[in-house]
């Protein structure tokens, strides 16, 4: 596949802003296959594999053709592409530096308005008592690689280096998260709202709390008809907005938040009472779920000479 780094190009690059896209085509490059097995192979439900195999297939990476190995009235998808060459423009933009934090699950700095059914669990036990907002406040909270909330918001702060001649570009921050319900509902959409600075700057929906397979990370104590997995997600925020994965959110943006007068970066997420969707949020770190990670922010910035 040849193409062009123009407005055409669009489709493709979306398609591969994708850790689970690009899960699907490692799979589909081993063999073709069908929904029913990459759901298996990949631990995610068909739902959100077909989702996945739709973006893929309108960028023209992979194709649908019958089953020549068994049941010819089955559907299973191939790559298309082997190889995808951008030709770049004669003109590069010089490279962003870059700096990168890792914030642990558990190391929130402020938690507020926390309601049940709520909680917070490691890779080996639960951590105090399921659904006491109190367990928000124990020092045990820093070991924490799974959170839960209905009702509420909980706040990251970290260094802010990109001062003096340093010029922010673009924010990333990455995190599996799904929806929150008591027990598991795989149809139970929730509204999950984010906050740079004390600045609000975009909302999601998030559509099922989800336990229909276990959790490739997800540890074989926590019970099975609980919170296994969720979707990994990057917000974006830019000089001229914010994005998830590829669209804009809202037009929420760097120059609203004179960063380069703060010496902090804190960012909240959690449940805007004023939304429609009060469905809770539930946090995946590194021990649960399908990514070995917990929240992961990307500073890029460029230097004024």
């Amino acid at each position: 596949m040849e193409l062009q780094l123009d407005e055409n190009a669009l489709v493709v690059l979306h398609a591969l802003d994708s850790e689970t896209r690009i899960e699907i085509m490692n799979q589909l490059a081993k063999q073709p296959m069908n929904v029913t097995r990459l759901a298996s192979e990949l631990h995610y439900s068909k739902a959100i594999v077909s989702k996945h195999l739709k973006a893929l297939g309108e960028a023209g990476l992979i194709v649908q053709r019958a089953d020549t190995q068994g049941d010819k009235r089955q559907k299973v998808f191939a790559v298309q592409a082997a190889n995808i060459n951008f030709s770049l423009p004669e003109t590069v933009y010089p490279e962003f530096k870059r700096l990168d934090y890792e914030l642990p699950l558990g190391n929130y700095f402020a938690n507020e308005g926390i309601e049940p059914s709520c909680g917070l669990a490691n890779k080996d036990e639960a951590i105090g008592d399921f659904d006491d907002p109190t367990v928000f406040l124990q020092p045990e909270r820093l070991s924490a690689s799974l959170l839960w909330f209905t009702k509420g918001r909980i706040e990251y702060m970290l260094p802010n280096e990109v001062k003096g001649n340093r010029r922010a570009e673009m924010i990333d921050i990455s995190f599996e998260i799904s929806s929150e319900f008591p027990g598991s509902n795989n149809n139970w959409p929730s509204d999950i709202s984010f906050w740079l600075n004390d600045v609000k700057i975009g909302t999601i929906t998030v559509p099922a709390n989800y336990s229909d397979v276990r959790g490739k990370l997800t540890p074989r104590w926590w019970p099975s008809t609980h919170s296994q997995y969720g979707v990994l997600k990057h917000l974006h925020i830019q000089r001229d907005s914010t994005g998830l994965d590829g669209y804009e959110i809202s037009k929420a943006s760097l120059a609203n938040l004179d960063l380069q007068d703060s010496s902090t970066l804190r960012f909240a997420i959690g449940i805007d009472p004023t939304s429609p969707h009060q469905g809770g949020m539930t946090l995946f770190g590194k021990d649960f779920g399908n990514y070995p990670q917990d929240i992961h922010v990307t500073y890029y910035f460029s230097k004024d000479e």
